[in-house]
């Protein structure tokens, strides 16, 4: 029998809100979803976080969407903003004439990736005439303005990666191309992300590397997602939200437990930089970032 110590620390009580985060959108297709968009930009907006990034669809299919969205970010609010690029379906000319439009628009952050083939099941190609992988449109990216760039990296490996060396000398190509830092694809174990960070730094990686952090909305939604990516998903999780496809309410609570859970332990490990995968919903990340110590900062409301 397991014997709990009743004086023990509650829960999250250890965890002093000395971290940085960030928050990933996708750009809205609709008018609804736009109204979403920026209620969520507006909620997170207070907690100061170092940067929000917007998603680019596969084949650039969301290009000038993703350029108005983060336009209007970094017009309108006093967030840094970073705009996904990637080298799909486009010239080294049509994507340096992108960068130079996101410069000119005030943003000064690039997420800078390879990208997916725009077609599902398609093996990916180097387009004509184009950048051929992520670290080589850093190295571009480098080549036209002084860009913070943040790049991809996979605990778990990356589907095209024949074994886990192999990605982490991509990832290292990329840091050493220019890149600031390393965000994650999601992940659902602390051991998963810890043991990675451990691996890269014996590959001579020293940048900053960032657990991308995914509050499950959908249990469905999440399997396929990882699916594709290569992501493990424990079979526990799948016991924690059966039953709950009827519950919303329900299924955010324990959404949010296991996120916070999990950045819980990312923190007891060293970890005091977090990015989130809101999927434009901020109250699920909103109340991560709350157990986890953080408030709304002043300055932070009073912003424009």
């Amino acid at each position: 029998m397991t014997i709990i110590d009743p004086l023990a620390a509650p829960l999250f009580a250890d965890v002093a809100g000395d971290i940085d985060m960030s928050f990933e959108f996708f750009p809205p297709k609709t008018e609804k979803m736009e109204e979403t968009l920026w209620e969520s930009v507006e909620t997170l907006r207070p907690l100061g976080p170092r940067f929000v990034s917007v998603t680019y669809g596969a084949g650039g299919s969301t290009r000038e969407r993703t350029h108005n969205t983060v336009a209007r970010i970094a017009r309108e609010t006093a967030i840094p903003a970073a705009a996904h690029l990637t080298c799909v379906e486009a010239t080294r000319e049509e994507i340096d004439q992108v960068a130079h439009e996101y410069w000119a628009a005030g943003v000064r952050h690039i997420v800078a990736l390879r990208g997916d083939p725009p077609r599902a099941g398609e093996k990916y190609r180097t387009h004509p005439g184009g950048y051929e992988n992520a670290a080589d449109l850093v190295a571009g990216l480098r080549r036209l303005h002084p860009f913070e760039i943040s790049v991809a990296a996979y605990p778990e490996c990356h589907p095209d990666s024949p074994n886990q060396a192999a990605d982490l000398d991509n990832l290292k190509r990329k840091i050493d191309a220019g890149a600031t830092r390393a965000i994650t694809q999601f992940f659902f174990e602390p051991e998963t992300f810890l043991r990675f960070r451990d691996d890269a730094a014996k590959a001579g990686i020293d940048a900053e590397i960032v657990p991308g952090i995914m509050p499950v909305m959908s249990f469905a939604s999440v399997v396929r997602m990882a699916g594709m990516c290569g992501t493990q998903v424990p079979g526990w999780m799948e016991r924690l939200f059966e039953g709950l496809d009827e519950h919303p309410a329900a299924r955010q609570l324990v959404a949010a437990t296991l996120a916070a859970e999990l950045c819980r332990k990312l923190y007891a490990g060293g970890v005091r930089q977090f990015h989130f995968y809101t999927l434009n919903r901020a109250e699920l990340s909103y109340a991560i970032c709350h157990l986890l110590g953080v408030r709304p900062k002043v300055a932070a409301l009073a912003a424009a």
